[in-house]
């Protein structure tokens, strides 16, 4: 996973404005119930109004139809208050909702067409945690912080300057703590972020240990490794604890600031209010709407550190977003960066000049695949066979541009593949994979993901019994049998065999297929190797292959050392002419990278 980012030298504001284009469809409604907030907030600063008029009019001259008008003033007040409060609620709550649902969908898809690189570099937990736990933090910023730090913001500046106009004195002894309190708010807007953004991260690794946990529960199982698990996540959690005991402590410390200074400030206000009362300077009152104004904006004041944490975090969730939602697609990626022109050339699949290094190999490390010729004719299938970690996989993942080739090219039939839209490649390259990912859906659903839209029960029958998995039809409900997360409710023949079914459903004119009968027993896969046998006459094939029956499938073999082509024959030739050929055949060789 790539490594945190600083968040030290980052604008809160600048990051949290990247949410504009998400929040415009809706910010009628939001600028609506940000006003309805700010109304019922100044509605409330109305209240202490009433009351000096209740105190210095109705108490003062004894009239008691007067206090009950004032007690029904303020109820009236209340209600208000307590109704448009209710109002603004209603009107975020749907369009907030929609702008989670559009983030959240937005990011899927960016996730579905970022390049394999980038998934091979971040843990799953981060992605999961971006999509999930972010998302709910922005949710609830534009929801509650967003409004309040404005509707705070006003109802301030409004409730000082109804005090100043009620006392210009009293007035300056409250805002004596602004600046404290603004020194204080700064320095803890800088710590948070970089506490907030720790947390965040951590919470991703916490949910990368708990995924893994869970799809690796049968090898955790069978060699006894719950408590060294259970160990590792309660390291984990243990930091996590750790650094949200921190943002505690910082937000403890500015709460103790924001609170202590203002109560302060009113209690001086208090005894000087009531000496000049006491003197006849000042109404009694003047002095009780004073204060309650100054009692009215403590929730505001108090606040503050709240709203500036949720922003904080909100920030950071933004950040991590986009840090996904940023990166390059596929469809925008740069080709292999070839100067030669990307048409023209030999029908069939063909490997010119092909060298490939991982995007984040060190600096200097010698390319994986080095300087690659290889061409299989149309309708032919070419087996590719070596040590392994040879590169035979890379080999294949570079045909269906999982990963794009370093320099070089790749053409089909006279075409070079970066020439075409990878939706056009992937509908004439079929792949199945030597690891058969299954998905949480039915058979047919699964097996259907490689046939074009509209397929149906025809080609979903052909394509099983090509592949030999006619076990799919004495399921519990046949196709329609869910197969559960990862297929592992199947044994691994099965899922394989379900997954040659899915590479030749769509009859596609190239098929790679990278070791795809390694899960099978002996007489499953004489079964399959007939039926490839009839798939492989009508389309050209590159197989990885790493037993003599899967090599005998193919028309030709090349033997992949030292990331080149070392030689290209039939299977007899090599056996009989390539001494490390022969050794790889011999089934002796040592298993290494």
């Amino acid at each position: 996973m790539p490594s945190t980012r600083a968040t030290t030298d980052r604008s809160a504001v600048r990051t949290l404005l990247r949410l504009w284009p998400y929040v415009r469809p809706v910010r009628a409604r939001l600028l609506a119930a940000a006003f309805v907030a700010v109304v019922a907030s100044c509605t409330g600063l109305v209240i202490p109004l009433v009351l000096k008029w209740l105190v210095d009019g109705p108490v003062a001259d004894r009239d008691p139809a007067g206090v009950w008008l004032g007690a029904l003033y303020l109820l009236l007040l209340g209600l208000a208050e307590a109704l448009l409060f209710g109002l603004r609620r209603r009107l975020v709550a749907r369009p907030l909702s929609h702008v989670e649902a559009e983030m959240r969908a937005d990011l899927y898809r960016r996730l579905q067409r970022l390049p394999v690189a980038f998934h091979d570099r971040w843990a799953s937990g981060q992605l999961l945690s971006r999509a999930t736990t972010d998302l709910m933090l922005l949710r609830m910023f534009l929801a509650f912080p967003l409004t309040f730090l404005l509707v705070n913001g006003v109802t301030i500046v409004v409730g000082v300057v109804i005090m100043l106009v009620q006392d210009w004195v009293l007035g300056l002894v409250i805002l004596g703590p602004a600046v404290p309190v603004l020194w204080t708010c700064v320095v803890f807007e800088r710590r948070y972020a970089q506490v907030a953004r720790r947390a965040q991260d951590q919470v991703g690794d916490l949910t990368t240990v708990v995924e893994e946990s869970v799809l690796g529960i049968r090898v955790i199982k069978g060699f006894g490794r719950h408590r060294s698990q259970a160990r590792a996540f309660r390291d984990l959690t243990g930091r996590l604890r750790g650094t949200e005991l921190h943002k505690a402590r910082l937000l403890a410390t500015i709460w103790a600031v924001i609170v202590t200074l203002p109560e302060v400030a009113i209690g001086a206000a208090l005894v000087l209010g009531t000496v000049r009362v006491a003197d006849g300077e000042l109404s009694a009152g003047t002095l009780v709407a004073f204060l309650s104004t100054a009692l009215a904006l403590r929730w505001p004041v108090d606040s503050i550190g709240f709203l500036l944490a949720m922003s904080q975090e909100a920030a950071t969730a933004t950040e991590r977003y986009f840090e996904v939602r940023d990166e390059v697609p596929e469809e925008q990626a740069a080709g292999n960066g070839d100067a030669r022109p990307r048409t023209g050339g030999v029908p069939g699949l063909r490997f010119e000049d092909v060298s490939f290094r991982y995007p984040d190999a060190p600096p200097g490390s010698p390319p994986l695949l080095s300087h690659v010729d290889l061409h299989i004719r149309p309708g032919e299938s070419m087996a590719l066979v070596g040590a392994t970690g040879s590169g035979k996989t890379t080999l294949t993942a570079l045909v269906p541009r999982l990963h794009e080739v370093t320099s070089g090219r790749i053409t089909l039939d006279g075409v070079d593949i970066t020439a075409m839209s990878r939706e056009e490649l992937r509908i004439k390259v079929a792949v199945a994979f030597e690891e058969p990912t299954l998905f949480s859906a039915s058979v047919g659903e699964n097996v259907l993901m490689g046939a074009p839209d509209g397929a149906g029960r025809p080609e979903l029958d052909r394509a099983l019994a090509i592949a030999q998995a006619d076990f799919a039809h004495r399921l519990p409900q046949g196709t329609d049998t869910r197969v559960g997360e990862q297929g592992l409710s199947l044994s691994g023949g099965q899922r394989q065999r379900l997954a040659l079914a899915r590479a030749v459903v769509g009859r596609p004119g190239f098929l790679v297929l990278d070791d795809p009968l390694s899960a099978l027993d002996v007489h499953t896969e004489a079964a399959v190797e007939a039926a490839l046998r009839r798939v492989l006459a009508d389309t050209t094939a590159l197989i990885v292959a790493h037993r003599p029956s899967t090599v005998l499938l193919a028309d030709r073999v090349a033997l992949l050392s030292g990331g080149r082509i070392a030689a290209v024959g039939t299977h007899q030739e090599l056996l009989r002419d390539n001494a490390e050929y022969a050794h790889l055949m011999s089934g002796e060789q040592e298993d290494s990278r």
